[in-house]
């Protein structure tokens, strides 16, 4: 069970924060940096051993919900992405937020998405990724949303929530459908059924809109950008190195069983081509760096979401490489800007080129990041790259292998130019007519923002220079997803295909990167976001013009509709069964019938009479009717429970009375005596009948037999129905009792608060 340990141990700074650490939440900070380094260390030694860690909990054993954590290879390297970046991301951010209130809520907020993206990657079967799926929009909404007083942080959390929400919806309906079909949603032996069929296909489907949905994929690209209203960690951390990714570990789990089903193959390459394009080109209209770099990362998800999503070996292996890639240099790019943000108080490229001069290194390491971005040699980047192109170059996919290279080709020229025109940002002239909100930081506070940028586009570097053992690395998680995965990667592939192709591509490139002027921007708001806005904006509007029809405030409205409904369901299930109404009238004694005939004469005089005090009495006469009708059929504990509820109802009645008119309040008149009269015999009438033909439905032997027969042996009670109360079902009791208390606590609040308001009018109108 370690690994759930590891997952739930990233709860602990959350509880210091919420539990007295408000006020210190450096020490939260420090025990989610302990916690994160544990779990890299773990998934270290996972990776080495023998056999991968595993963990199971059996949450509904009848329905087989079993929650499933396995450390295999794929698994490892996604726990050391979420861990370690995780780790660069929170020691940056205890400068980031130095003299931030809120910091203590981020702290809690982060690490509680890192343990539920840590079991997200490890999960071994689709519903256990579901679980930690929702989790992580949760998450991913609250820190979006870090700055509540800000109207578009508020609007961005609401729009990723509700965008990534609709794909968990679809993730659910797939998981639902592929246990009904083949039983199983383990990833393992989905693999070995290899499951077929229109339904497994509705299933893959709907996995894929999940998926898109999470990885920004288009036409669902738009929420990503507007979650840069987050602050700059948050945007590091969630936006590029691990949320999105979550689409991309589910197309890297299932591109294996589904691929060749359906429509995978070609709503992968169209999906993902086009996010390449749109991603792209949008970057290059983009004057605030972290807007592009958001823009950028929308495109690079389009190469991941092919390479994993097309379903071949080795599109695998260049997929989880790239992956990699793009995780260690985003980072940077992200948590550089961050930098230059904090010290100059401004992200618009066209004012930046003073930090060549404030921030020398911190530039210099930009620049090496954008250089890997652009898929330049030496850089980790453009290995992958280079395997990305190899891949499907050697596909032998035909039109679907032809498309999708050609968009990678394209999408990698885009690459090439945004990345120009981030590094164009700081070479440029430095105007000191600029103002700027320059802040002058500490030097432990400099270390803390720089460290994560060098350590990341030197990583960069240096897993660039040593691309064929790092290769060798990354054999294990490739063919932990797809067996036949296993491959190289190499720094000099020498002179082929690939290679000319990435020239070409590198020199387009840069030159539309230099031919775009920097002050050439577009609309805040995509198409997307307006479309998303207008659609939201018209449900709201359209449920209240719904809302103002159907909730009119008319209680006799609302009762016809509810008794009507009740009724014609009634009739429904009268007409549709045939079974035969079982016949169980209170006849044993003439006592009984007595006693029904009074009560049902009581019930009558309740709705005829125009006094309340009357109606209350004939109504307590009711309830006394029903208590003696207990009594005598031998139920004497319902009896005095019948009875004391009673009782007590008679008294609040009478409480109430003392305040409200003396007779009742004339009905409306657009409901006229008849057709009320009419209504209520229709459902008094229907009602019981469905009633009786319910009972006389059964088939089955009564539940009451199973609850005699253990009553006493397992609850140690010889009163069935208390037994039943407090024990079998007394989870239902106290639901039912939390209901009554709030319901009596709302009274007791609306009296007074009438009493409040009276004594206020009588008070005004005493004064003047």
């Amino acid at each position: 069970m370690a690994l759930f340990a590891v997952v739930l141990a990233h709860l602990l700074p959350g509880a210091l924060v919420l539990f007295g650490g408000r006020k210190r939440p450096v020490v939260a900070a420090l025990v989610g940096l302990g916690v994160l380094a544990l779990t890299a260390t773990l998934s270290l030694i996972g990776g080495v051993t023998s056999s991968p860690y595993s963990a199971s909990w059996t949450w509904i054993d009848a329905l087989g919900l079993t929650i499933s954590l396995r450390l295999d290879g794929f698994a490892v390297v996604m726990t050391l992405l979420v861990s370690l970046l995780g780790f660069a991301v929170l020691a940056y951010s205890l400068a980031y937020f130095e003299h931030d209130a809120g910091y203590a809520k981020f702290v809690g907020l982060f690490m509680a998405f890192a343990g539920s993206m840590t079991g997200l990657v490890m999960a071994t079967d689709l519903f256990t990724m579901f679980v930690f799926w929702e989790l992580t929009s949760i998450w991913s909404f609250l820190l979006i949303g870090m700055n509540d007083r800000s109207a578009a942080a508020r609007q961005a959390a609401m729009r990723a929530l509700l965008t990534t929400g609709a794909g968990g919806l679809c993730l659910l309906g797939g998981v639902g459908l592929l246990q009904v079909a083949t039983g199983t949603t383990s990833f393992a032996e989905l693999a070995a059924l290899a499951p077929s069929g229109t339904l497994v296909n509705v299933a893959a489907a709907l996995l894929l809109l999940g998926a898109f949905t999470k990885s920004a994929q288009v036409p669902f690209h738009f929420w990503l950008p507007g979650a840069m209203a987050a602050p700059t960690p948050v945007s590091a951390y969630l936006h590029s190195a691990t949320m999105v990714k979550a689409g991309v570990v589910l197309l890297a789990r299932t591109s294996p069983i589904f691929a060749d089903a359906g429509v995978w193959r070609w709503w992968v390459v169209v999906a993902g081509g086009a996010t390449m394009l749109i991603g792209g080109y949008s970057a290059l209209r983009q004057t605030d760096a972290k807007l592009l770099l958001a823009h950028s990362t929308v495109s690079q998800l389009g190469l991941l979401t092919i390479l994993m999503g097309i379903g071949t070996p080795l599109a695998t292996y260049a997929g989880v490489a790239h992956l990699v890639a793009h995780a260690i240099f985003k980072m940077g790019l992200f948590l550089g800007v961050g930098v230059i943000d904090h010290e100059l108080g401004t992200r618009d490229i066209r004012k930046i080129a003073m930090a060549r001069r404030r921030l020398p290194l911190t530039v210099s390491m930009i620049g090496l990041a954008c250089l890997s971005m652009a898929g330049v040699i030496p850089m980790l980047g453009f290995v992958t790259k280079e395997k990305a192109l190899v891949a499907l170059l050697d596909s032998d996919l035909e039109m679907p292998g032809v498309v999708a290279l050609l968009f990678i080709v394209a999408g990698s020229v885009l690459s090439v130019a945004y990345s120009v025109r981030i590094m164009r940002a700081f070479v440029g002239p430095i105007e000191p007519a600029i103002d700027f909100e320059l802040h002058e930081s500490s030097p432990l506070t400099k270390f803390l923002l720089s460290a994560p940028v060098v350590v990341s586009a030197v990583t960069s570097l240096v897993l660039g220079v040593i691309a064929y053992t790092f290769g060798k690395l990354l054999v294990a998680p490739a063919t932990s997803v797809d067996p036949e995965a296993a491959s190289k990667l190499v720094l000099w592939p020498g002179i082929n295909d690939a290679l000319i192709i990435s020239m070409v591509v590198i020199l387009v490139g840069a030159v539309v990167g230099m031919r775009i002027p920097l002050d050439q921007s577009r609309s805040t708001r995509s198409v997307g976001e307006r479309v998303f806005d207008a659609v939201y904006d018209n449900l709201l509007k359209s449920a209240k013009r719904i809302t103002s029809v159907t909730q009119s405030g008319s209680l006799p409205l609302y009762v016809a509709m509810m008794t009507l409904v009740v009724g014609a369901a009634a009739v429904a299930g009268l007409v549709v069964g045939d079974e035969g109404i079982a016949v169980n009238f209170v006849d044993d004694s003439p006592l009984q019938i007595m006693v029904a005939v009074l009560t049902a004469v009581f019930a009558v005089a309740v709705v005829v009479v125009p006094i309340r005090f009357t109606a209350a009495f004939l109504l307590g006469g009711v309830g006394l009717g029903v208590a003696l009708l207990f009594a005598l059929r031998g139920a004497p504990d319902l009896a005095v429970t019948q009875l004391l509820v009673e009782t007590l109802t008679i008294v609040i009645f009478l409480i109430a009375l003392r305040r409200m008119p003396r007779t009742f309040a004339p009905s409306p008149r657009f409901t006229p005596w008849k057709l009320r009269v009419v209504v209520s015999i229709a459902v008094g009438v229907v009602v019981p009948l469905f009633a009786l033909r319910v009972v006389g439905a059964r088939t089955g032997e009564s539940v009451a037999t199973e609850y005699f027969a253990r009553s006493l042996d397992e609850a140690g009670g010889r009163n069935v129905v208390n037994v039943v109360l407090v024990d079998f079902r007394g989870f239902d009791t106290l639901g039912e009792i939390t209901v009554l208390a709030v319901a009596a606590l709302g009274v007791v609040n609306l009296v007074r608060a009438a009493e409040r308001l009276r004594r206020a009018k009588t008070s005004e109108g005493s004064t003047r």
